[in-house]
């Protein structure tokens, strides 16, 4: 009786936590918006902010700087911080591996090495089929991780599919700088090597908005199984969770989401491993307080870096993925040494 007395303030404080979480979140995310928005090369005033989004004349320098150059940019961010956070998460609750990220376990080096690929044969490809392409690349890298990972007595470990992912993706990243370097196509490759969102354009958006959306939403639909897993696939059975479609979908939630980020601004690494870990501190291991969480501040990060991209080395600009990288480093060291065990309880 006393035990689930303490569940259910638990419970009352986490949701308490995540409401506070979400209001400080989304602010910050709008007062990040405007201030990307409003600085850059050229620099703009609030008011001609708001003026280019809700007024918007196509004859007026400043209103095309605000609507089709850097608002598609915002988007981007936000959608690759959502997409990145929220595959991170989801994939470490179906893996119960606390280490899991679409870049750390090489799904984000499959997803380019295919897009490269293509792009040599057909240079001409459509943005709607290198997000497929994109995804391809992203699943053969998972099935490769998985094989590799469950070789031995011991099969898939936590640590092994770590070190199968680091495998994976300096392999494919060797193999995709080779043949970059081989065939001249530094230029074209610079954004799915380095991390960019500079040249993003409204069709960018168009297009991989709707699979963005779709897996997002098939995410927050899964959540209440994914915290069921984390009980046990044998607990979660028997509270009437159905695993193979749970584990199934989550496969396919990361597989687009991962891809998704990668056709939108090219690999950005380690966002997926920090954010969760963050947010979960904060509100818990209920996947439905997670994921959302898991969006606004994954959003947030991925803005707020892109912003500093922009002004470290102004006029010019660092490319984002690799900040982020420099940021991640430390953070996935800080989790390697705190990590005891193979198992993972939320």
């Amino acid at each position: 009786m006393t035990r689930l007395v303490t569940d259910q303030k638990t419970k009352k404080s986490n949701v308490t936590r995540f409401i506070i979480f979400m209001i400080i979140g989304l602010v910050t995310l709008f007062l990040l918006s405007v201030l990307f928005i409003a600085f850059g090369a050229e620099k703009l005033t609030i008011g001609e902010v708001f003026r280019g989004l809700f007024n918007y004349d196509k004859s007026v320098f400043k209103h095309i700087i605000v609507h089709d150059i850097r608002l598609p940019r915002l988007l981007a961010d936000i959608m690759v911080g959502v997409s990145l956070a929220v595959a991170g998460a989801v994939m470490q609750g179906n893996t119960k591996n606390p280490m899991a990220d679409s870049g750390i376990m090489g799904i984000s080096a499959g997803s380019i090495f295919a897009i490269m690929i293509i792009m040599i044969f057909i240079p001409n490809v459509s943005r709607i089929e290198r997000i497929v392409i994109s995804c391809a690349g992203a699943g053969l890298a998972t099935l490769l991780i998985y094989v590799f990972a469950m070789v031995g007595r011991r099969g898939a470990t936590a640590e092994r599919m770590v070190l199968a992912g680091m495998a994976i993706s300096n392999l494919f990243s060797s193999v995709t700088t080779a043949v970059v370097l081989k065939t001249g196509m530094i230029t074209q490759m610079m954004k799915y090597t380095a991390g960019s969102s500079a040249n993003t354009i409204w069709l960018d958006i168009h297009i991989s908005g709707p699979f963005f959306l779709a897996g997002v939403a098939i995410a927050l639909i899964i959540s209440r199984s994914l915290t069921v897993m984390n009980l046990g696939e044998d607990v979660s059975r028997g509270l009437g969770a159905n695993v193979k479609i749970t584990k199934t979908l989550s496969t396919v939630v990361v597989l687009v989401l991962s891809a998704i980020a990668v056709v939108i601004i090219g690999p950005v690494g380690y966002v997926g491993l920090m954010v969760p870990h963050i947010v979960r501190y904060f509100v818990g291991t209920d996947y439905r307080l997670v994921l959302p969480s898991c969006a606004v501040l994954g959003a947030v990060l991925v803005v707020f870096v892109d912003f500093l991209a922009r002004l470290i080395i102004a006029p010019r600009e660092f490319p984002v993925g690799i900040l982020i990288t420099m940021i991640g480093v430390p953070f996935f060291v800080f989790i390697s040494r705190k990590q005891k065990s193979d198992t993972f309880a939320g």
